[in-house]
């Protein structure tokens, strides 16, 4: 068979646009993980707007609402403009259910996944590209310290950990769910798409509903509620935590300081968030405040589980109280672990500041805890995400107040969910929204998830190390 001149040319033309790939990759990895992830969204956004996307009833999306429906899937937030459990079609449903592991995993490290099962090995820039995406802090160009919560050397060990633990996580979800679905009489297949759909959302804290009824049925049910809460639970603690936790279960001490923190902080904020919503929503009858104990005990350590990035609801936000709803506002904007399917600042960057405010107040010139000394740029690391999420979060509420003419709490609410990719909602993003509102919230939902460490990175034309020190001089702060 003669080779033709077309066909000898390819091969050169995929070898340079492969090479200049892999070249932009290096020189910019925050640059190339958002290109990445905006190229996914761009691909959702397209199959949405398909009418094969939608039921044969209903007209196809139009691109401002398969772009929020895009963007809210693979950020694994929750929110919707459309009707999610009668707006789609299987191939729609399909396309949220695939969007939403695609998204709760990452990007990068599914690449990395994939590369390795065919491979059957990983290359230093596989390593490169999961190590990026489990820890913002190597998105940077330059040498990386490796005093890391999971070495480079470790992160084949811990794709196959992130592949294992999502696997078994989420069959046995289905199988919990399976049984109790069947009970409120709901057919085999139907129920076992329910199940799927809901082991899905809640292990990717995702928080989309199946069903027009909602959690309706189960809405005072402890088993249903409390396997919900355990898959929003461990999809949050991220997955370095399983990777050290599989290896050294009976040996605390062999655990990293990033696992107790992340352990200590999330088990810390469920218990705070169910007694502030225990004691905050007592008496209120429009949520949970007149049930009996053993309901108000359930629904509140329910919803500090949901505020911290799950988007599952049993009651209507918008009818409890304005203290409550500011909890849930902290609660949000902080978020699951590191590296997990949960979003807003992390777990690990409020203890390190709770850490710095307590060398501070002792005088002590480092932040230590369980026995290990923190430097001090991890302190820098957590005031800039704070300081840029707090940025983002106010941008995009001034913008959607003067878009709107909403209520601040309202909007502020639905911002905060937006940013931290939780997906709960008072209400405001199930109106009649104009469009610029619409990718207000998209727009947000994006750089929620992609992080405000990368996005900085991403920003910063270059790195450079810097050889000479300024004379110093101690401004007044406080």
């Amino acid at each position: 068979m003669v080779e033709t001149a077309a066909q000898r040319d390819q091969g050169p033309l995929l070898a340079r646009v492969r090479d200049r790939i892999e070249a932009f990759a290096s020189q910019y990895p925050a640059r190339f993980a958002i290109a990445v992830f905006a190229t996914l969204n761009i691909i959702w956004t397209l199959l949405f707007m398909t009418p094969l996307a939608t039921r044969g009833d209903e007209p196809p999306a139009s691109f401002i609402d398969a772009l929020f429906t895009a963007v809210s899937v693979i950020c694994v937030t929750g929110l919707a403009t459309v009707d999610m459990a009668t707006h789609w079609s299987p191939f729609g449903n399909a396309l949220v259910l695939v969007g939403v592991q695609v998204g709760g995993i990452g990007v990068l490290t599914l690449a990395s996944l994939l590369g390795m099962t065919v491979a059957r090995r990983l290359g230093l820039k596989q390593r490169l590209m999961a190590a990026g995406d489990t820890n913002p802090s190597r998105v940077r160009r330059g040498v990386v310290k490796e005093g890391q919560a999971i070495r480079l050397g470790d992160v084949g060990g811990l794709l196959r950990i992130i592949a294992i633990s999502v696997l078994t996580i989420e069959a046995v979800l289905i199988l919990l769910l399976l049984p109790r679905i069947l009970l409120e009489g709901v057919p085999f297949w139907d129920a076992l798409y329910q199940a799927v759909y809901y082991a899905f959302m809640s292990f990717t804290n995702s928080g989309f509903i199946p069903t027009v009824e909602g959690l309706t049925p189960y809405a005072t049910d402890p088993w249903f509620l409390g396997v919900i809460m355990v898959g929003v639970f461990m999809g949050a603690l991220g997955f370095p935590v399983y990777f050290v936790l599989l290896r050294n279960l009976k040996h605390p001490r062999l655990w990293s300081l990033h696992v107790k923190l992340t352990l200590f902080g999330s088990l810390g904020l469920f218990v705070a968030g169910g007694l502030a919503y225990l004691v905050l929503e007592l008496g209120n009858a429009d949520s949970w405040g007149d049930a009996d104990f053993g309901q108000q005990v359930l629904q509140s350590l329910f919803m500090s589980t949901m505020s911290r990035s799950g988007g599952f609801a049993t009651h209507d936000l918008g009818a409890l109280n304005n203290s409550s709803l500011l909890v849930t506002d902290m609660l949000m904007f902080i978020g699951g672990g590191s590296a997990s399917t949960a979003g807003g600042v992390k777990v690990t960057t409020l203890m390190i500041l709770f850490l710095a405010a307590i060398a501070e107040a002792r005088g002590r010139t480092s932040m230590e805890a369980f026995g290990r000394r923190i430097p001090s740029d991890v302190l820098r690391l957590a005031v800039s995400v704070v300081l840029w999420g707090a940025t983002i979060v106010a941008i995009s509420t001034i913008l959607l107040l003067q878009i709107t003419h909403e209520p601040l709490d309202y909007v502020l609410f639905d911002v905060i969910s937006a940013f931290a990719t939780c997906g709960l909602s008072t209400g405001f993003t199930h109106g009649d929204l104009p469009w610029a509102a619409k990718a207000v919230l998209a727009a947000t939902m994006f750089v929620g998830r992609i992080g405000s460490v990368t996005l900085a990175a991403a920003l910063a034309a270059s790195q450079t190390q810097q050889l000479f020190t300024r004379p110093e001089e101690r401004p007044i702060v406080g």
